[in-house]
C-alpha cells in the first residue's frame, strides 16, 4: 500500500508536463481560430496561465462592454489589436512562444476577482516558468504593462518585444488624415500668397506685430506658461500675492497698461507737435499726459496690492 503514494508522488511531475502540452496546443487552436489574438474566459486563462508554462504571454485585461462605461478601455483595445496582429507575422517557431489575449470583465468575472482587478486596462505579461526561455531569476509573477506613455500601440510594442522571443515588427500606419491636412494647409497657403505677401512685405505689419509681442512678453506671459499658473485665483482673485506669482489675467491687465502708456507717448511725440490748430494741440497734450499719468498711479497701485510694504504711491 505504501508504493501508491509514492508512484503518485513520482508521476506528478509526468502529469503536470503532460497538461502542460495539453494546454499548449488548445493555446495554438484558439489563437489560430481568432487571428492570433486569444479571447479569454476562466478556463483559457487557467490554461494560459499553466504552472508548467514554456510559453509567455501579453493579457489585456478591459471591460468594453457599454454598460461598463469605461472609455479607456475603447481607447486602448485598438492598439493591443494592432500589435497582436502584427505578432500574427512572425514566422510560427517564434509565433508559438508567445500568446496575445485579450480577458474581457464579462466573460472572466472570477479571473478579475481573483487578481483583485479593480480597474482597466490592465496588462499582463507571464514569462515562461519552464524551458529555455524561463528568467534566470526565476520569476512567476506577471509583469505589469507602464502606461506612462499612453494607449498607442507604438510604445506598446517596443516594451513587450522585452519579453518576446523576437522583436514584434508592428509599424505604425500611415496618418493619411495628416498628410490630407498639411496638403490642405499648403494650398490654401499657395492660392492666398499674392494677398499675403504685401501684408508680409509691409513694415507696418512687423512693426504691429512686434509690439504686441513685446507687450505680451514683458507683461509676464512666458512666466506664467512655464510656471503653469491658473488665469485667475479663489473668489475670482486676479491678481497673486508676491512678486514670484502671477496669475493669467495679469498679463492681459498689465500688457494693455504697457500698451496703452506706449500709445501715450507716442501720440504726444509724433502725432501732437503736428496738429496746426493750438486750442487742439493744447487738448492732446492734457488728454495725453492725464492718461500716462493715471496709467503710471494704476500700475504703481498693482504693485502695492502684490506687496503690501511696496513704499511708493501716485494717485491711487
Amino acid at each position: 500500500m505504501l508504493l501508491l503514494p509514492l508512484f503518485a508522488l513520482f508521476s506528478l511531475p509526468f502529469c503536470l508536463a503532460a497538461s502542460a502540452d495539453a494546454a499548449y496546443e488548445k493555446l495554438l487552436k484558439l489563437a489560430s481560430n481568432n487571428n492570433g489574438l486569444i479571447k479569454l474566459d476562466d478556463a483559457s486563462y487557467n490554461l494560459l496561465t499553466h504552472p508548467q508554462r514554456t510559453w509567455s504571454a501579453s493579457v489585456h485585461f478591459t471591460a468594453l462592454d457599454p454598460r461598463r462605461r469605461c472609455a479607456p478601455c475603447k481607447e486602448f483595445d485598438p492598439s493591443f489589436t494592432a500589435v497582436a496582429k502584427a505578432w500574427s507575422q512572425v514566422p510560427a517557431a517564434d509565433r508559438n512562444t508567445h500568446f496575445f489575449a485579450t480577458a474581457d470583465f464579462d466573460n472572466t468575472m472570477g479571473t478579475f476577482q481573483k487578481l483583485g482587478m479593480q480597474s482597466a486596462p490592465v496588462v499582463h505579461i507571464y514569462l515562461p516558468v519552464d524551458g529555455p526561455r524561463r528568467p534566470a531569476s526565476g520569476r512567476n509573477a506577471p509583469i505589469v504593462y507602464d502606461f506612462s506613455n499612453g494607449f498607442d500601440a507604438g510604445p506598446l510594442a517596443e516594451q513587450l518585444s522585452q519579453y518576446t522571443p523576437v522583436r514584434i515588427p508592428y509599424k505604425d500606419p500611415i496618418d493619411w488624415a495628416k498628410y490630407g491636412t498639411m496638403a490642405g494647409t499648403g494650398l490654401i497657403v499657395l492660392s492666398g500668397i499674392r494677398f499675403f505677401l504685401p501684408i508680409l512685405r509691409s513694415r507696418w505689419a512687423w512693426a504691429i506685430g512686434i509690439v504686441l509681442t513685446s507687450l505680451t512678453m514683458t507683461s509676464g506671459f512666458m512666466f506664467v506658461r512655464i510656471r503653469g499658473m491658473p488665469q485667475s485665483g479663489a473668489g475670482g482673485q486676479w491678481i497673486a500675492q508676491g512678486y514670484q506669482n502671477q496669475f493669467g489675467q495679469e498679463v492681459t491687465v498689465v500688457s494693455f497698461i504697457y500698451g496703452l502708456l506706449g500709445s501715450s507717448f507716442l501720440m504726444l511725440t509724433l502725432v501732437t507737435p503736428y496738429q496746426t490748430n493750438p486750442s487742439r494741440q493744447r487738448a492732446q497734450v492734457y488728454l495725453w499726459s492725464a492718461v500716462i499719468l493715471v496709467m503710471f498711479s494704476v500700475l504703481i497701485s498693482l504693485f502695492r496690492v502684490k506687496n503690501k510694504s511696496y513704499p511708493f504711491k501716485l494717485l491711487l
